[in-house]
Order: structure tokens, then sequence, then C-alpha cells
């Protein structure tokens, strides 16, 4: 029998309606096989990072159970990237249409080429952590701690809850 496993994914848009993006990746996470959405964050609009001039984005955090192994779990959220129009070739700290992020799976603990888990840029990120504590505040996030600890210790600058 295969186990159904916690995973967490980062969602963020800030091209071509930014919130419809969201929410329409959102619902085809559900979508995904042997996955089910348990749990989703509310929308936060947030200031982008990096050097590139672009809008604001918005974004927001989807609690999955899944039989999905990382990997194949990783390959379902490129695919809805790509069936969204996120070009496989992208500008780094550059505009997405859609940006999803596997952040966490289960109590895994990896750094590889493709995928390193839990996703390296959690503790500094306000808006992945403001929008992961809402629903997964006690989750002890493997090297990195718990998300209510990790949240307190990011300011809610730039990030505004819609």
């Amino acid at each position: 029998m295969t186990l159904w496993r916690p995973a967490y994914v980062g969602l963020g848009s800030n091209l071509d309606d930014p919130r419809g993006q969201v929410l329409n990746a959102r619902a085809r996470l559900g979508q995904l096989p042997l996955t089910r959405v348990v749990l989703t964050s509310p929308l936060y609009a947030s200031r982008p990072l990096g050097p590139v001039a672009q809008p604001d984005y918005v974004n927001a955090v989807a609690g999955l159970l899944t039989q999905l192994e990382p990997e194949a779990l990783l390959d379902g959220l490129r695919a809805i990237e790509a069936a969204l129009g996120r070009p496989a070739v992208r500008e780094r700290w550059g505009p997405r249409v859609i940006d999803l992020d596997l952040l966490s799976y289960a109590r895994e603990r990896r750094s590889g080429a493709a995928l390193t888990l839990p996703h390296p840029g959690i503790p500094e990120r306000n808006f992945v952590l403001y929008p992961l504590a809402d629903i997964a505040p006690e989750v002890d996030l493997p090297g990195l701690g718990r998300v209510a600890g990790l949240r307190a210790q990011v300011t809610a600058e730039g990030l505004t809850r819609l």
C-alpha cells in the first residue's frame, strides 16, 4: 500500500491576471494524479524580489496529500506551469505568469540539482512564510525549523493579505 504524504506548494504570479493565475493553478493541483489539495491559504500581494522592475505578485500556499514521489510531483508542477503558459526558459528573478515551488515533502531533506527539500528560500521569504503559517504553523521543516517560528523572524513588509 502506498502512503499518503504531506507536501506544501508555493504559488505565485505577477502577469496576466495574477489572482486568476494563482486560483487556476491551485485548482489544477487537485487534478494531479494520486494527489489531494487539503489546505489552501489566503492570497497575498507581495513586492517582487530581485533587481528586475516588474509588477507586484499574488502568492498563496497549498497543502497537499500525495502518493506521488517528490520527483513525480515536481514534474506535475512543471506540467501545470507549462499548461498555463510559463516558458521553459525564463529570466532569473523576472516576472512570472505562474510559479509553482515544491516547498516541502513529508520529512524529506535533500539537496540536488533539480530538487532541494525543503525549499532553501523559505526562511527569508515572507510571501511564503505568512501563507504557509496560515495553514500549517506547527509543521517542522527539516533542517529549518517550525513554520510559526520561521514566520516570527520575518516582517510582513511589502505583504498584504487580499
